[in-house]
């Protein structure tokens, strides 16, 4: 029986004419109301009664398919798209591509909101933090082969912290996400990965020819 409330869904569980069959619907359905409702409520407040309401189906489905929000939380992230590798011959030219269609991501898709809530619920979560934290390090990846392609050919110093590396390059983005509330413009990328990349390159100078830091 068709539903009259406002923001619910066809049940997608009813028989489908052609197309994907009625289950991979009723998932998809539930992994998009579970994003619609974390970017609202935040992941606190989002309940599986409240997904299966967006979603138009019933708890049991939800159940048969997660066993609590947590994994459903994480696999709904995860539909999310991340940083995409893009490999021009050049570090710099790298990031600002990657990070370009990065902020497209964010301007797109639930991202600004969803990432927010669940950085912040890790921190207090350890459940949550077990499941989100390997996703979020694949998501880096692409990131850190192109420090590591630049490494090969020379751009950077060999010794750079790779991982400390990529937080420079991706910081900004997360103090304007996650403290400022300044928006992420594209025009920020070009001075952004400058900066970033000056002071990756500065700490491999501070280096002498043994190889011992100077201070």
């Amino acid at each position: 029986m068709a539903d009259a409330r406002a923001g619910k869904r066809s049940d997608p569980e009813a028989p489908a004419a052609a197309g994907r069959p009625r289950s991979e619907e009723a998932h998809q359905a539930i992994l998009d109301a579970t994003l619609e409702l974390l970017g609202e409520v935040g992941f606190s407040a989002l309940t599986v009664e409240g997904v299966a309401a967006r979603a138009g189906v019933g708890k049991a489905t939800i159940y048969r398919r997660w066993p609590s929000k947590l994994p459903l939380v994480v696999e709904a992230f995860r539909q999310l798209p991340g940083l995409e590798d893009a490999d021009t011959g050049g570090l710099a030219c790298d990031l600002k591509t990657m990070l370009r269609r990065y902020l497209e991501v964010f301007r797109t898709t639930p991202l600004a909101t969803v990432l927010p809530s669940l950085a912040g619920e890790r921190a207090h979560n350890p459940e949550l933090s077990e499941l989100f934290d390997p996703v979020t390090r694949d998501r880096r990846q692409p990131l850190e082969r192109a420090l590591r392609r630049a490494v090969a050919r020379g751009e950077i110093p060999p010794d750079t912290d790779l991982g400390l590396a990529a937080d420079l390059v991706v910081g900004p983005i997360a103090v304007r996400l996650f403290f400022t509330g300044r928006s992420l413009d594209p025009s920020i990328v070009d001075p952004m990965v400058d900066l970033a990349l000056e002071g990756i390159r500065r700490g491999g100078r501070a280096a002498d020819p043994a190889g011992r830091r100077r201070h």
